[in-house]
């Protein structure tokens, strides 16, 4: 009996027992009961798969699509906001229909996955195998299975158009889907860098910062047009629970697209643009720490609220990167918050 077979009588199986009548997830994982608790609609056209990817990818490009892997859990806000803002835009659901088979992964989830080397692993421990730390995350897979490209986190529903045409157009061979955005029309914004005078002034001399300063690194990279990053610094960053955790960081704003000499916190030097291409940084803005040591320890690249940046900031500042997950630290904080009678939510 094959695998599909066996899945299959499993599943019929199951239903005949009454399973599958509720909306309840039975592993929500740490990121449930934030807000929007429990279970989320999907599509109803997210492709029906038995999650044997080297199936997947032959039937897709069979059909001439491409595989779509969404990784999510539930209660989360963010895949909400996919679901609701971005797939519920005809435009764009008929898109990602023509360009991809689009297949579900539950981070907590313990659906057994055949990844492309015919190794078999819960969805956990598959997604934990790709580094999957937010949720939704997006994996664009080309006609190998390989990654054409990778989405970490939110992007709201002009920047996944995008995405989706890149990926869906095979553009990954011809550019980065850095300067592939780069040169679409890019949303109404103020136009300025929103430079702050407590953060770092040139020269900047990043190496020599995180060797004499106990506090971590923040490197904003971002641009001038850009809508988010007005929000970010003209909104969230101005709320005082944002300035607190600003406050025990170091921070240096950069224009991702700048020629301006840096040195890097590894020692490197170099200008901004050509750092921005070697971390691979494809998202205005994002957030990239740096320890003492000037290395990488976590990066924000996606649309974020308030209390996502607030807890992101928190996870950094304290050093709760060394020893928890964030999926896990962002629960802790919520409930300890909500101990302390502070109202959360996600979407303001």
């Amino acid at each position: 009996m094959s695998r599909k077979q066996a899945i299959t009588i499993a599943l019929a199986a199951a239903v005949l027992n009454g399973w599958g009548g509720s909306h309840a997830a039975p592993d929500a994982g740490p990121g449930a009961g934030l807000t929007n608790p429990g279970y989320h609609d999907k599509p109803e056209w997210f492709k029906s798969s038995f999650l044997d990817l080297r199936d997947d990818v032959k039937e897709a490009a069979a059909a001439g699509r491409r595989v779509l892997l969404y990784f999510y859990q539930d209660g989360c806000s963010y895949c909400k906001k996919l679901n609701e803002e971005n797939f519920g835009q005809r435009a764009i659901a008929d898109k990602t229909r023509r360009y991809f088979d689009t297949i579900v992964v539950n981070v907590w989830g313990d659906r057994e996955v055949t990844n492309m080397d015919g190794a078999v692993m819960g969805e956990k421990k598959f997604a934990a195998s790709l580094n999957v730390r937010f949720t939704p995350t997006l994996l664009f897979l080309d006609e190998k299975g390989k990654v054409a490209l990778r989405v970490n986190g939110y992007y709201p529903p002009d920047k996944f158009s995008a995405a989706l045409d890149y990926a869906g157009q095979h553009r990954e061979s011809e550019m980065s889907f850095r300067d592939y955005y780069a040169g679409r029309a890019p949303a109404p914004a103020k136009g300025v860098l929103h430079q702050d005078p407590a953060y770092v002034r040139p020269p900047y001399r990043l190496r020599d910062l995180v060797q004499r300063s106990p506090r971590p690194l923040l490197v904003l990279f971002e641009q001038k047009q850009c809508g988010q990053c007005d929000e970010l610094h003209l909104d969230i960053f101005k709320r005082p629970e944002t300035r607190r955790e600003l406050e025990r960081l170091n921070i240096a704003l950069f224009d991702m697209w700048s020629g301006d000499p840096v040195q890097t916190p590894a020692g490197a030097e170099t200008t901004v643009e050509r750092w921005a291409r070697a971390l691979d940084v494809k998202h205005a803005p994002t957030m990239v720490f740096f320890d003492a040591g000037g290395r990488e320890v976590f990066r924000a690249e996606a649309y974020y609220k308030a209390f996502h940046v607030q807890s992101i900031l928190d996870y950094v500042a304290s050093g709760a990167y060394r020893r928890q997950d964030f999926q896990r630290f962002v629960q802790a904080r919520a409930e300890r918050l909500r101990a302390q009678g502070v109202r959360i939510d996600l979407m303001e």
